[in-house]
């Protein structure tokens, strides 16, 4: 409360004063005019409102709040909107080419392009419009509300006042109906259980109810238009206070976690308790009951359309998408209807069969069959090879076997050539012969492969080392002699060993020989041996 002084207030006046302060922040009485006789605002605090001694002020007020250095640049004023100033009767020099005005070009003239311009016609010159500058301070330039004429929204409260009316008029259209169809139904004795539900449905909206009636569970008090919030007409009170808050009803630790910051509790707080009998089940039940499935079967829908290029949207269009969803279901329905409606006419339902006789079900054969100790059937029935999906004993390419058949090295194939491509054509045993002589001659070149490669690294260790051998005993005249008869021996027990019968390497098949064009007096040269 806005208050002059501070004084000495007596336990009762001081127990009005809090009173009247609640009542006005509660919007049931009237809010405090100050000595300009505007409303103070019954939430602004006390410390704020309260003004400073040294002021000697009488009467409350809030001046001592207001800014009293005031900017002589500052205006308030707005720009007259379609003020026009002057019209000429010629065309100007620099004027609109479409409409003649003075203050603006032909590229941003609003009116309607003429078919030919006042430029050329001198008729119909539009007149000029009034064009002003302002220079606003800081707080001018972000005043949103510079310029607002609040007489203009008297045209939303007509619209939403007529709208009212009609939702009125259609209610009550509708009673009258429901009422001559119960005296109708009331003369004969078609009384049924619908009575209780129509009898619901003539109820009067409790949102629309009376001012001067009292609801049993919640009070309706009258308010009057006020600074601090308070709305003419009724404000039913929708929080029942003796209900026992969420977070209060189970005290066990272990029990439905509350989250302070949100307000939630997910889980039930009381899940043993019979669902009847309570009136809070948790934020999931609300969650996942009522509409809200649908709800988010309408998002997932509306968010897989516009993946596959549907321009819809759920929050910038949701009549267009909850129509576009309830076509899709019906196309769905339809669709599974006619799937199902073709399987049944293929296979028939034999829920709709007539039943086996008892006797067949019941019946006893002939036919003995043995079993050992595990169950298992020993004599007298046939092993039934399970069906497959697909075809069976089909055969192709003249073969005599079917595909699979045959298993080798990983491999499925036929069993009457052993070919594991599938679409090959039969050779028969012919084919199987070549096969295996094929796969012979594969090994025999393998082996003598290996052959090679032992014969040429034995060639490396045995004839170079005899190379380098002769090139050192050029150098040694004295021992020439006996240099020349080891070589000699060392080949001709090369040549002695037996070669592979097929092999053709020429080391080991042919014979390797020194042949010396030297005597006993002429020197003995490396360039002088030959292999062959």
């Amino acid at each position: 409360m806005a208050t002059a002084s501070v004084a000495f207030k007596s336990r009762e006046d001081h127990r009005k004063q809090i009173e009247l302060e609640e009542a006005r922040k509660a919007g049931l009485a009237p809010a405090e005019v100050d000595e300009d006789g505007k409303e103070i605002n019954p939430h602004i605090p006390q410390y704020m409102s309260s003004a400073p001694w040294y002021l000697n002020s009488e009467k409350p007020s809030l001046k001592h709040q207001r800014k009293w250095k005031s900017d002589p640049n500052y205006t308030k004023s707005w720009y007259d909107r379609g003020a026009k100033i002057y019209q000429a009767e010629k065309y100007r020099k620099g004027a609109c080419q479409n409409c003649g005005a003075m203050t603006h070009t032909a590229k941003a003239c609003m009116d309607r392009p003429r078919k030919i311009g006042a430029k050329y016609t001198n008729k119909n010159i539009a007149p000029d419009e009034k064009i002003e500058s302002f220079e606003l301070d800081y707080d001018g330039k972000r005043d949103r509300w510079n310029g607002y004429d609040p007489s203009t929204y008297h045209r939303v409260i007509d619209l939403y006042e007529a709208k009212e009316d009609a939702r009125k008029k259609y209610l009550k259209e509708q009673q009258i109906k429901k009422l001559e169809d119960k005296n109708n139904n009331q003369e004969g004795n078609d009384a049924t259980s619908d009575g209780d539900e129509e009898e619901d449905d003539l109820r009067v909206d409790e949102a629309k109810v009376d001012e001067s009636r009292q609801m049993d569970f919640a009070k309706v008090e009258k308010r009057v238009r006020t600074t601090g919030g308070g709305s003419t007409g009724t404000v039913r009170n929708l929080r029942i206070r003796e209900d026992t808050a969420k977070y209060l009803l189970n005290l066990d630790i272990n029990s439905a976690h509350y989250d302070p910051k949100t307000r939630s509790m997910r889980e039930d707080p009381l899940p043993d308790a019979d669902p009847n009998d309570k009136f809070y089940l948790g934020d999931n039940q609300y969650r996942n009951s009522g509409q809200a499935l649908e709800f988010k079967q309408m998002n997932i829908h509306s968010w897989e359309a516009f993946d596959k290029g549907q321009d819809m949207h759920m929050q910038a269009a949701p009549s267009q998408a909850e129509l576009l969803y309830k076509n899709f279901k019906v196309a769905k329905d339809k669709l599974k209807t006619q799937t199902k409606d073709t399987i049944m006419e293929k296979y028939g339902n034999a829920s709709t069969e007539d039943e086996i006789p008892m006797e067949l079900l019941l019946g006893q054969s002939e036919r003995q069959v043995e079993y050992d100790r595990a169950g298992r059937i020993i004599k007298g029935q046939e092993v039934i090879l399970p069906k497959s999906k697909y075809e069976e004993d089909v055969l192709t390419n003249n073969h005599t076997s079917v595909w699979g058949s045959w298993w080798k090295d990983h491999q499925w194939g036929y069993r009457c050539c052993q070919q594991t491509i599938r679409n090959s054509y039969c050779t028969g045993s012919a084919g199987i012969e070549a096969a295996e002589a094929s796969l012979d001659l594969m090994k025999a070149n393998i082996a003598r492969k290996e052959a090679c490669e032992g014969c040429r690294l034995s060639w490396c260790t045995s004839v170079l080392p005899l190379m380098s051998l002769a090139l050192k005993s050029q150098e040694d005249e004295a021992g020439r002699v006996q240099d020349l008869r080891y070589f000699t021996l060392l080949c001709d027990q090369k040549a002695a060993q037996p070669a592979a019968p097929d092999d053709p390497d020429p080391f080991v098949e042919g014979r390797f020989f020194c042949r010396a064009s030297t005597h006993q007096n002429e020197g003995f040269s490396g360039s002088n041996v030959v292999f062959g």
